[in-house]
């Protein structure tokens, strides 16, 4: 059952300056694993874009779910698995995911060369304990 759907769409410039002007934004937005997917990448500011726009998306569609509960930046981490994007969620957020039926999360990243964007879908069981 699709217990949520977000989506988000950022500039590309815009996380870069951010990125750039404040040092420590990177580590407080992205787990290692993410940082060094993305730095490996011919334009790293690019593939850090479309985690932030997935990691948007991730909060939006499961605040259907988990109402009521912010999600944490480094709660949610963007992965490739086998080529594809995956999404785990880190933290206390995976037993209050469990807990509020969440089985699952789909996404999908894309960009271009100005735009990041993210779509996710939220599947699971809706229990009427969140």
């Amino acid at each position: 059952m699709v217990l949520g759907i977000g989506i988000d769409i950022i500039e590309i410039a815009r996380v870069e300056s951010a990125l750039e002007k404040r040092g420590s934004l990177q580590e407080r937005l992205f787990t290692p694993q993410e940082i060094a997917y993305c730095t490996a990448r011919g334009r790293p500011g690019e593939s850090l874009a479309a985690r932030f726009a997935a990691k948007e998306a991730v909060r939006k569609a499961c605040s259907a779910a988990m109402p009521g509960i912010v999600i944490p930046w480094l709660d949610i981490e963007i992965v490739m698995v086998d080529s594809r994007p995956t999404v785990n969620l880190l933290g206390n957020t995976a037993p209050s995911a469990r807990k509020c039926g969440i089985q699952e999360l789909l996404v999908t990243m894309s960009h271009s060369r100005e735009y990041a964007c993210a779509s996710v879908l939220v599947l699971g069981e809706k229990l009427e304990s969140c």
